[in-house]
């Protein structure tokens, strides 16, 4: 311990009187260094009055049998109203009913009489050391709780992000959900109106590399750039990601990227016109039973390479069909075998819960993801939207 650090307060419960001064005696380096300031008590009444006192006593140095209160009713009031204090027992040699008894009630070591301070100097050291890991410890709990903490207020933040007011009116019906791995994950869904009209609807999913803060800050970045792009190409989800990828690919330290799937649906007649950086392909469930893959436009992901063009596709959604988009964390979902859920068991899953509305198929589907790893980690964001249309001009 060096000189500049706070000394260690031992208190010593002996009712002998001549015990006090043969401490100091053979402690006088370690109280003149400053490494031990030592405290004396001549039973346990008065060891708890001591403690009551001063709460950076941490270690006790105590005999059994002692008028008032003895050794082992000591110890238990130590457990009981002072947790963090580590009790030190002396005994007589041989007294092994009272040894046992002391260890049960929580001494962390013992020394026997009469007293050898070789021994007693090594007992100190190791209890210190002990308690110095104990503190530690906490100190580390702590932190990790404090990091914890802040890691729940980001995910608080990330979900508040993601859109809650799904839509619901005479023209589509949709729900959304994205269940992190970690405390905060890099998917993301998004939806928003590029028209006051309200016809023209855009829609996102991306999956971020990697995870946590890193991940869920790229993710932040994203989507702000997708809002900010698609305003100025209206008609163009492939000039819109154009941008997005250029933007992002600059001072991409981090060599980070995210895939991602923007279409805009014209509410109006069901067109949607898509493009696709690097996301796997989405699903349309059509209202006579069959789900179709949409063709998918093999564009890199955004932020691997620059100056990149996206191509586009369009695809026609009819009443009563569902649109179903989402990340790899569904596919790839594993049981305790190792074996992945896979795209024909979604597919299957979207067939046979064809007529479930959306907010239904998706919950329908996550639960059966949780029954299907069966108590494996979840290793991989999940999210999933789906969007039902329901009516447009071709029926007005």
């Amino acid at each position: 311990m060096e000189n500049n650090e706070k000394s260690t307060k031992i208190l010593i419960v002996d009712d002998e009187p001549d015990v006090e001064v043969l401490m100091k005696q053979r402690f006088r380096r370690q109280i003149r260094e400053s490494k031990f300031e030592l405290f004396f008590a001549h039973n346990g009444l008065e060891a708890l009055d001591q403690l009551s006192k001063d709460l950076e006593i941490r270690l006790v140095i105590s005999d059994i049998n002692m008028p008032e209160m003895d050794g082992l009713t000591l110890l238990r009031n130590i457990n009981e109203k002072f947790p963090a204090v580590i009790p030190i027992i002396v005994s007589a040699y041989g007294d092994m009913n009272n040894i046992r008894a002391a260890m049960n009630l929580g001494a962390f070591d013992f020394v026997t009489k009469p007293i050898n301070f070789d021994d007693l100097n090594v007992t100190i050291d190791k209890t210190l050391t002990h308690i110095q890991n104990l503190l530690d410890a906490q100190k580390t709990r702590s932190r990790l709780d404090g990091i914890l903490h802040e890691l729940n207020v980001a995910s608080e933040i990330q979900q508040s992000i993601l859109p809650r007011n799904f839509i619901s009116d005479t023209n589509i019906e949709m729900f959304a959900k994205m269940a992190a791995a970690k405390e905060i994950g890099g998917d993301f869904y998004d939806f928003f109106w590029l028209d006051d009209a309200k016809s023209k609807l855009a829609i996102v999913i991306a999956d971020v590399s990697g995870k946590g803060v890193p991940a869920a800050l790229f993710m932040t970045v994203s989507r702000t750039l997708i809002r900010a792009h698609a305003y100025n190409h209206l008609g163009s989800p492939g000039g819109c990601l154009t941008k997005v990828n250029s933007a992002l690919q600059k001072d991409n330290t981090n060599v980070m990227f995210v895939t991602t799937f923007y279409g805009i649906l014209d509410v109006n007649t069901g067109v949607l016109t898509y493009t696709n950086a690097g996301h796997n392909p989405s699903h349309i469930i059509r209202k006579g039973g069959q789900v179709e893959t949409m063709k998918n436009i093999h564009g890199m992901a955004l932020a691997v390479i620059e100056d990149l063009v996206y191509k586009e596709d369009q695809i026609t959604l009819n009443i009563g069909d569902t649109l179903f988009l989402y990340t790899d964390g569904v596919t790839e979902a594993e049981n305790p075998s190792g074996a992945l859920l896979g795209d024909e068991k979604l597919i299957a899953s979207l067939d046979q819960y064809r007529n479930l509305a959306p907010s239904e198929l998706i919950n329908t589907i996550r639960s059966d993801i949780i029954t299907y790893a069966n108590g494996w980690p979840q290793s991989d964001d999940i999210t999933m939207l789906a969007i039902r249309y329901l009516a447009g001009k071709q029926t007005q």
